[in-house]
Protein backbone atom coordinates (compact mmCIF):
# COMPACT_ATOMS: atom_id res chain seq x y z
CA UNK A 1 0.00 0.00 0.00
CA UNK A 2 2.80 2.41 0.92
CA UNK A 3 6.15 2.46 -0.87
CA UNK A 4 9.30 4.49 -1.43
CA UNK A 5 11.32 4.18 -4.61
CA UNK A 6 14.54 5.91 -5.62
CA UNK A 7 14.98 7.33 -9.11
CA UNK A 8 18.48 8.11 -10.37
CA UNK A 9 19.22 11.16 -12.49
CA UNK A 10 20.87 14.55 -12.15
CA UNK A 11 19.55 14.52 -8.58
CA UNK A 12 18.46 11.38 -6.76
CA UNK A 13 14.69 11.55 -6.31
CA UNK A 14 12.75 9.71 -3.61
CA UNK A 15 9.23 8.79 -4.72
CA UNK A 16 6.73 8.21 -1.89
CA UNK A 17 3.42 6.62 -2.79
CA UNK A 18 0.11 5.62 -1.26
CA UNK A 19 -1.11 3.27 -3.93
CA UNK A 20 -4.65 2.90 -2.59
CA UNK A 21 -5.19 6.67 -2.63
CA UNK A 22 -3.24 7.13 -5.90
CA UNK A 23 -1.10 9.68 -4.12
CA UNK A 24 2.55 10.29 -5.03
CA UNK A 25 5.21 12.63 -3.64
CA UNK A 26 8.68 13.34 -5.02
CA UNK A 27 11.46 14.63 -2.74
CA UNK A 28 14.96 15.68 -3.81
CA UNK A 29 17.29 15.88 -0.78
CA UNK A 30 20.27 17.13 -2.80
CA UNK A 31 18.30 20.11 -4.11
CA UNK A 32 17.46 21.89 -0.89
CA UNK A 33 15.61 18.94 0.69
CA UNK A 34 12.56 20.05 -1.23
CA UNK A 35 9.37 18.47 -2.48
CA UNK A 36 9.32 18.80 -6.27
CA UNK A 37 6.07 17.04 -7.16
CA UNK A 38 2.80 15.98 -5.54
CA UNK A 39 0.01 14.12 -7.32
CA UNK A 40 -3.35 12.96 -6.01
CA UNK A 41 -5.57 10.85 -8.27
CA UNK A 42 -3.63 11.96 -11.37
CA UNK A 43 -4.01 15.65 -10.50
CA UNK A 44 -0.79 17.64 -10.41
CA UNK A 45 -0.83 19.92 -7.38
CA UNK A 46 2.52 21.68 -7.75
CA UNK A 47 4.26 23.74 -10.41
CA UNK A 48 7.96 23.23 -11.20
CA UNK A 49 10.21 25.19 -13.53
CA UNK A 50 12.29 22.30 -14.87
CA UNK A 51 15.01 24.50 -16.41
CA UNK A 52 15.73 26.31 -13.15
CA UNK A 53 15.58 23.03 -11.25
CA UNK A 54 18.23 21.53 -13.54
CA UNK A 55 20.59 24.50 -13.10
CA UNK A 56 22.39 24.29 -9.73
CA UNK A 57 23.42 27.95 -10.04
CA UNK A 58 19.78 29.07 -9.81
CA UNK A 59 17.28 28.88 -6.98
CA UNK A 60 14.38 26.56 -7.74
CA UNK A 61 11.08 28.12 -8.76
CA UNK A 62 8.49 25.47 -8.02
CA UNK A 63 7.74 22.59 -5.66
CA UNK A 64 7.90 23.49 -1.96
CA UNK A 65 11.18 25.27 -1.11
CA UNK A 66 12.24 25.59 2.54
CA UNK A 67 12.85 29.09 3.92
CA UNK A 68 15.48 29.38 6.68
CA UNK A 69 16.85 31.28 8.60
CA UNK A 70 14.87 34.17 7.07
CA UNK A 71 11.70 34.65 5.07
CA UNK A 72 11.80 37.16 2.25
CA UNK A 73 14.74 39.48 1.73
CA UNK A 74 16.88 41.89 3.72
CA UNK A 75 17.81 45.43 2.58
CA UNK A 76 20.99 44.99 0.52
CA UNK A 77 20.90 41.34 1.66
CA UNK A 78 22.58 42.34 4.93
CA UNK A 79 21.89 42.19 8.67
CA UNK A 80 23.79 43.22 11.77
CA UNK A 81 24.61 40.79 14.59
CA UNK A 82 26.83 41.72 17.56
CA UNK A 83 28.34 44.62 15.65
CA UNK A 84 29.21 42.60 12.55
CA UNK A 85 27.51 42.78 9.16
CA UNK A 86 26.53 39.51 7.46
CA UNK A 87 25.30 38.90 3.93
CA UNK A 88 22.30 36.60 3.60
CA UNK A 89 20.35 36.25 0.38
CA UNK A 90 16.59 36.12 -0.02
CA UNK A 91 14.83 33.32 1.89
CA UNK A 92 18.14 32.11 3.35
CA UNK A 93 20.20 29.09 2.36
CA UNK A 94 18.27 25.95 3.35
CA UNK A 95 16.58 25.72 -0.06
CA UNK A 96 19.96 25.60 -1.84
CA UNK A 97 21.95 23.13 0.27
CA UNK A 98 21.97 19.31 0.11
CA UNK A 99 20.08 17.56 2.92
CA UNK A 100 20.78 14.11 4.36
CA UNK A 101 18.24 11.28 4.39
CA UNK A 102 18.03 9.85 7.91
CA UNK A 103 14.91 7.64 7.89
CA UNK A 104 12.31 6.07 5.60
CA UNK A 105 8.98 4.57 6.71
CA UNK A 106 6.42 2.54 4.71
CA UNK A 107 4.25 0.83 7.33
CA UNK A 108 1.17 2.97 8.06
CA UNK A 109 2.25 5.82 5.77
CA UNK A 110 5.00 6.72 3.33
CA UNK A 111 7.48 9.00 5.08
CA UNK A 112 11.00 10.27 4.64
CA UNK A 113 13.05 12.25 7.18
CA UNK A 114 15.82 14.66 6.17
CA UNK A 115 18.43 16.59 8.12
CA UNK A 116 20.42 19.77 7.52
CA UNK A 117 23.24 20.75 9.85
CA UNK A 118 25.32 23.90 10.09
CA UNK A 119 28.67 23.89 8.31
CA UNK A 120 31.46 26.25 7.34
CA UNK A 121 29.39 27.67 4.49
CA UNK A 122 26.36 28.46 6.67
CA UNK A 123 28.45 29.85 9.51
CA UNK A 124 30.00 32.41 7.16
CA UNK A 125 26.58 34.05 6.67
CA UNK A 126 24.76 32.93 9.84
CA UNK A 127 27.10 32.44 12.81
CA UNK A 128 25.21 29.68 14.63
CA UNK A 129 25.33 25.93 15.03
CA UNK A 130 21.97 24.36 14.20
CA UNK A 131 20.20 21.23 13.10
CA UNK A 132 17.01 21.10 11.02
CA UNK A 133 14.92 17.94 10.78
CA UNK A 134 12.05 17.64 8.30
CA UNK A 135 9.73 14.66 7.87
CA UNK A 136 7.48 14.51 4.83
CA UNK A 137 4.72 11.96 4.91
CA UNK A 138 1.68 11.18 2.81
CA UNK A 139 -1.39 9.16 3.60
CA UNK A 140 -4.55 9.37 1.53
CA UNK A 141 -5.00 12.89 0.20
CA UNK A 142 -2.92 14.55 2.91
CA UNK A 143 0.69 15.69 3.01
CA UNK A 144 2.23 16.50 6.40
CA UNK A 145 5.48 18.41 6.80
CA UNK A 146 6.83 18.01 10.33
CA UNK A 147 9.72 20.28 11.28
CA UNK A 148 12.22 20.55 14.14
CA UNK A 149 14.67 23.42 14.54
CA UNK A 150 17.46 22.90 17.09
CA UNK A 151 20.04 25.38 18.35
CA UNK A 152 23.45 23.73 18.87
CA UNK A 153 25.12 27.07 19.67
CA UNK A 154 26.23 28.34 23.09
CA UNK A 155 24.24 31.54 22.42
CA UNK A 156 20.59 32.32 21.75
CA UNK A 157 19.85 31.86 18.04
CA UNK A 158 17.55 34.30 16.16
CA UNK A 159 15.60 32.73 13.32
CA UNK A 160 12.59 32.81 11.07
CA UNK A 161 11.33 30.02 8.86
CA UNK A 162 8.67 29.25 6.30
CA UNK A 163 7.57 27.20 3.31
CA UNK A 164 7.04 28.42 -0.25
CA UNK A 165 4.52 26.09 -2.00
CA UNK A 166 4.05 26.72 -5.72
CA UNK A 167 0.54 25.50 -6.53
CA UNK A 168 -0.19 24.71 -10.16
CA UNK A 169 -2.81 27.17 -11.46
CA UNK A 170 -3.40 26.88 -15.22
CA UNK A 171 -6.57 29.00 -15.01
CA UNK A 172 -6.24 31.65 -12.30
CA UNK A 173 -9.59 33.22 -13.15
CA UNK A 174 -11.21 30.11 -11.64
CA UNK A 175 -9.46 30.39 -8.29
CA UNK A 176 -11.08 31.40 -5.00
CA UNK A 177 -9.51 31.66 -1.56
CA UNK A 178 -10.44 31.55 2.08
CA UNK A 179 -7.67 33.34 3.94
CA UNK A 180 -8.15 34.14 7.64
CA UNK A 181 -7.62 37.89 7.36
CA UNK A 182 -9.60 40.84 6.02
CA UNK A 183 -6.64 42.88 4.86
CA UNK A 184 -3.11 42.49 3.53
CA UNK A 185 0.06 44.49 3.10
CA UNK A 186 1.02 44.95 -0.54
CA UNK A 187 4.75 44.27 -0.23
CA UNK A 188 5.46 46.08 -3.51
CA UNK A 189 3.77 49.38 -2.63
CA UNK A 190 3.62 49.32 1.18
CA UNK A 191 -0.14 49.91 1.12
CA UNK A 192 -2.61 48.00 3.31
CA UNK A 193 -5.48 46.70 1.17
CA UNK A 194 -8.81 45.02 1.94
CA UNK A 195 -9.28 41.36 1.05
CA UNK A 196 -12.57 39.62 0.28
CA UNK A 197 -11.51 36.26 -1.14
CA UNK A 198 -10.16 37.02 -4.62
CA UNK A 199 -7.25 38.70 -6.39
CA UNK A 200 -6.89 40.79 -9.53
CA UNK A 201 -4.80 38.47 -11.66
CA UNK A 202 -4.49 41.08 -14.41
CA UNK A 203 -1.66 42.61 -12.39
CA UNK A 204 1.87 41.80 -13.47
CA UNK A 205 2.75 40.66 -9.95
CA UNK A 206 0.89 40.15 -6.67
CA UNK A 207 2.90 40.05 -3.46
CA UNK A 208 0.65 40.38 -0.39
CA UNK A 209 1.42 39.60 3.24
CA UNK A 210 -1.53 38.66 5.47
CA UNK A 211 -1.05 39.32 9.16
CA UNK A 212 -3.44 39.31 12.13
CA UNK A 213 -4.59 35.82 11.11
CA UNK A 214 -7.67 34.74 13.05
CA UNK A 215 -7.29 30.99 12.47
CA UNK A 216 -4.60 28.52 11.42
CA UNK A 217 -6.09 27.39 8.13
CA UNK A 218 -6.48 28.71 4.57
CA UNK A 219 -8.06 27.14 1.49
CA UNK A 220 -7.58 27.50 -2.25
CA UNK A 221 -10.47 26.47 -4.51
CA UNK A 222 -9.78 25.70 -8.18
CA UNK A 223 -13.19 25.54 -9.84
CA UNK A 224 -11.74 24.72 -13.26
CA UNK A 225 -10.24 21.49 -11.94
CA UNK A 226 -12.86 20.90 -9.25
CA UNK A 227 -10.36 20.61 -6.47
CA UNK A 228 -9.47 22.41 -3.29
CA UNK A 229 -6.31 22.49 -1.23
CA UNK A 230 -6.54 23.20 2.49
CA UNK A 231 -3.42 24.56 4.18
CA UNK A 232 -3.16 24.09 7.93
CA UNK A 233 -0.23 25.46 9.94
CA UNK A 234 0.77 25.26 13.59
CA UNK A 235 2.34 27.93 15.74
CA UNK A 236 4.64 29.80 15.49
CA UNK A 237 3.50 30.47 11.91
CA UNK A 238 1.98 33.94 12.03
CA UNK A 239 1.91 35.28 8.46
CA UNK A 240 0.62 34.08 5.09
CA UNK A 241 2.19 35.48 1.94
CA UNK A 242 0.45 35.27 -1.43
CA UNK A 243 2.68 35.66 -4.48
CA UNK A 244 2.20 35.15 -8.20
CA UNK A 245 3.37 36.45 -11.57
CA UNK A 246 0.85 37.16 -14.29
CA UNK A 247 2.67 35.20 -17.00
CA UNK A 248 3.25 32.07 -14.91
CA UNK A 249 0.79 29.21 -14.15
CA UNK A 250 1.32 29.15 -10.40
CA UNK A 251 0.21 30.81 -7.19
CA UNK A 252 2.10 30.65 -3.92
CA UNK A 253 0.44 30.63 -0.51
CA UNK A 254 3.30 30.65 1.97
CA UNK A 255 3.25 30.23 5.76
CA UNK A 256 5.96 32.38 7.39
CA UNK A 257 6.86 32.85 11.05
CA UNK A 258 8.13 36.41 10.54
CA UNK A 259 8.01 39.11 7.87
CA UNK A 260 10.78 40.42 5.68
CA UNK A 261 13.80 41.93 7.41
CA UNK A 262 12.94 40.42 10.81
CA UNK A 263 16.61 39.76 11.55
CA UNK A 264 17.12 43.53 11.58
CA UNK A 265 13.80 44.75 12.99
CA UNK A 266 13.02 41.93 15.43
CA UNK A 267 9.41 41.83 14.18
CA UNK A 268 8.05 38.36 15.10
CA UNK A 269 11.65 37.12 15.20
CA UNK A 270 12.04 33.83 17.07
CA UNK A 271 14.88 33.08 19.49
CA UNK A 272 16.02 29.59 20.42
CA UNK A 273 18.00 29.19 23.61
CA UNK A 274 21.14 27.00 23.57
CA UNK A 275 20.13 23.37 23.17
CA UNK A 276 16.53 24.36 22.53
CA UNK A 277 14.29 22.76 19.90
CA UNK A 278 11.22 24.25 18.24
CA UNK A 279 8.67 22.02 16.49
CA UNK A 280 6.18 23.07 13.81
CA UNK A 281 3.91 21.41 11.29
CA UNK A 282 2.25 22.29 8.00
CA UNK A 283 -0.41 20.02 6.49
CA UNK A 284 -1.90 20.13 3.01
CA UNK A 285 -5.13 18.28 2.29
CA UNK A 286 -6.66 17.87 -1.17
CA UNK A 287 -10.37 17.37 -1.90
CA UNK A 288 -11.50 16.45 -5.42
CA UNK A 289 -14.84 16.70 -7.15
Amino acid sequence: MFAIAVQPGQYRTYVLSDQAARSRLEVVPERGGMITRWQVQDQELLYLDQDRFANPELTVRGGIPILFPICGNLPDNTYLYQGKTYVLKQHGFARDLPWEVVEQVTDDRAAISLRLQSNEQTRSVYPFEFELNFTYHIRGCQLDIQQRYTNRSPDSMPLAFGLHPYFLAPNKSQLRFTIPSTQALDQRTGKVLPFAGSFNFQQEEIDWAFRSLFQSEATMYDDSRQLQVRLHYSSPYAILVFWTLQAQPFVCLEPWTAPRNALNTGDHLLHLEPGGTLAAQVSLTVSLG
